[in-house]
């Protein structure tokens, strides 16, 4: 691989993260931002999902301005807004202003989200395209390891409004390598003919297709998975088993290093047995490892160590699933790859929204309905890939 291929896949990969920075770096300052602001935890856990809801609603938009204007623009306005948010949240005196700025910084962080991955459909298709996307995933997964470690250096010394001015210097630094690093890949020709009309025939189109929305939907439960993990592991690891902001950083970081590690391997593995067969194995074993885990913690077997074994092993295959799910979704649709992005984007984040509200009304301060969700996810993302990806694989297979 060329060392453009790389530099591509390092800016692709920090401009997709900055949107979940936000989230990721502000984790350990939840419990103080509730006391701060004098909110309880489930109120404060409405400026984490304010954020996921706009960050979805947001995506619908930003793939077809993508394919009318070209990819640059929208990731201007997106970043541009995303910053001034920023700012917002950081001067925010109550819980009902943190929580509208936060909404509109998920407003903006979508940009981030959805045209980076139609950045990679203009440049490649199949297997390239898999190796180009998992190593956005690389680059893209320093948030999670990096962010929750710098964001308790940093709420230790400035607070948790520190958090918010940071991830206003990450939205800067990503406008400054756009503008220096990133060249247009879709060109004035092909943006002809792309409008409003279009956009919606487009959605049409993708709503009808089967394979694209099954793919979405696996890709969407396996993200839900996580953050049904990111949304409470806050309150489980740091007031149910004590751990510190410093250490639940570190417990935290530890799944995102398994997610990445194995999820450099998509594309030689894509390349030896194909990416369905690739993302069918890889979804059976997420699911069985996060099942698994959820049956030993409501037996009792509810130990940190247990849980993070668990979870280390299943979000490691949950590496493999993610990218194999959205190349295969994209593969057919080129000509609206900003679209069908969008959708896709859209769409996995309606069903984490779903899964986390469902998953805070059990919510009991212990860790044993954060992984009966996890394991939900996990397994109904199994039954989806059986019933579709799995029999068309065997007819094939049978031809």
């Amino acid at each position: 691989m060329t060392a453009s291929f790389f530099r591509i896949a390092l800016i692709l990969g920090l401009l997709s993260a900055i949107g979940p920075f936000a989230i990721d770096m502000y984790l350990p300052a939840l419990p103080s931002i509730g006391q701060d602001l004098r909110a309880n935890n489930n109120v404060t856990q409405l400026t984490l999902l304010a954020f996921f809801i706009s960050f979805a609603l947001a995506q619908l938009f930003y793939g077809p301005l993508s394919d009318m204007w070209g990819r640059k623009l929208p990731l201007y306005l997106g970043i541009g807004l995303f910053a001034l948010a920023s700012v917002g949240c950081a001067l925010a005196t109550d819980i009902e202003t943190l929580i509208a700025f936060r909404f509109v910084q998920g407003f903006g962080g979508a940009a981030g989200m959805v045209i980076p991955r139609a950045i990679v459909r203009d440049m490649h298709t199949g297997v390239q395209a898999a190796r180009l996307m998992s190593l956005l995933m690389l680059v893209f997964s320093i948030s999670p390891i990096l962010a929750p470690l710098t964001g308790s250096a940093v709420i230790e010394f400035y607070g948790w409004r520190g958090v918010f001015w940071a991830v206003t210097a990450a939205a800067l630094i990503g406008l400054v390598l756009l503008a220096t690093q990133l060249d247009e890949t879709r060109p004035a020709t092909e943006r002809s003919g792309s409008g409003l009309g279009s956009a919606m025939a487009a959605y049409r189109l993708l709503l009808s297709d089967r394979n694209f929305l099954t793919l979405t939907f696996i890709g969407g439960l396996g993200i839900s998975s996580f953050l049904v993990y990111l949304a409470n592991s806050p309150f489980v690891l740091i007031e149910h088993y004590g751990l510190t902001p410093t250490q639940y950083s570190f417990a935290f970081s530890i799944n995102a290093v398994s997610f990445f590690a194995v999820s450099q391997a998509t594309g030689w593995l894509g390349e030896r047995f194909g990416l369905v067969r690739v993302m069918r194995i890889a979804v059976s074993a997420f699911a069985l490892a996060m099942v698994v885990m959820a049956v030993m913690m409501a037996a009792g077997f509810n130990a940190l160590p247990v849980m993070a074994s668990f979870l280390f092993i299943g979000y490691g295959f949950l590496g493999l699933v993610i990218p194999t799910s959205a190349v295969l979704a994209l593969e057919d649709h080129g000509a609206i790859a900003g679209t069908a992005s969008s959708l896709m984007g859209t769409l996995h984040f309606v069903i984490a929204a779903v899964a986390m509200v469902i998953s805070s009304l059990f919510f009991d301060g212990t860790a044993v309905p954060m992984a009966a969700g996890i394991a939900l996810c996990a397994f109904a993302a199994f039954v989806l890939t059986q019933a579709t990806i799995g029999r068309r694989a065997a007819v094939a297979a049978a031809e």
